[in-house]
């Protein structure tokens, strides 16, 4: 079984956005996928609430308080969206699950102090030489000198860096409807799913 752990302690970089559309990728990919929201907000749970029953099915997985469960029998792939702060023995449980762990940063000072922090108690974890870790830039406006110096931030890290996605109205149009980039007609989303295409072929190695 697949397990993809979305972590970042850092709030508002993009978690929900980018476990949702790993989720319905695997989904247009005719995985049975579950998609589990250990997020105290519930962003993820939410979207599933909004997803239309003609849409393909993603499944969703009760993640209590105090227990990361193991995903039912017949899942194939999973996706876990992390709350902010994720740390302790929480933090611990969640990485014995993962294949992956894909951390999204934006471009700004917070966050990449914020996620530097991170990805040493990362590298650090006793686990982590089973998981594959790869980075993902969100919201980034390559013409900017902020998404500068985040491209001088991850070229230090020596960690994949598997896209920069753009800031676009697409992800909050789709994700009001329970959507993904997966779920529409591609030449609607065409400059994102150009985007997302490394990140794809990184989720299926």
């Amino acid at each position: 079984m697949s397990v993809v752990v979305v972590a970042n302690p850092k709030g508002g970089v993009g978690k929900s956005t980018l476990s949702t559309n790993i989720a319905g990728y695997f989904a247009a990919r005719g995985h049975a996928v579950m998609l589990g929201d250990a997020d105290r907000q519930q962003s993820s749970r939410l979207w599933l609430g909004l997803r239309p029953s003609a849409a393909r099915p993603i499944a969703t997985w009760d993640v209590g308080a105090d227990l990361i469960a193991k995903a039912p029998k017949g899942t194939t792939h999973v996706v876990l969206d992390t709350p902010a702060g994720l740390h302790g023995w929480r933090f611990n449980d969640v990485l014995k699950m993962a294949n992956k762990v894909i951390v999204p940063l934006q471009p700004s000072v917070f966050d990449i102090f914020a996620t530097r922090a991170f990805l040493d108690q990362l590298l650090q974890n006793k686990h982590h030489d089973k998981l594959q870790i790869g980075l993902v830039g969100m919201r980034v406006d390559a013409r900017t000198i902020a998404a500068d110096n985040l491209h001088e931030f991850v070229a230090t890290l020596g960690l994949p860096v598997l896209g920069y996605l753009r800031d676009t109205q697409n992800y909050v149009h789709l994700a009001a409807r329970g959507l993904t980039l997966f779920d529409v007609t591609p030449g609607r989303v065409e400059k994102d799913l150009a985007q997302w295409q490394p990140i794809c072929e990184w989720l299926d190695a």
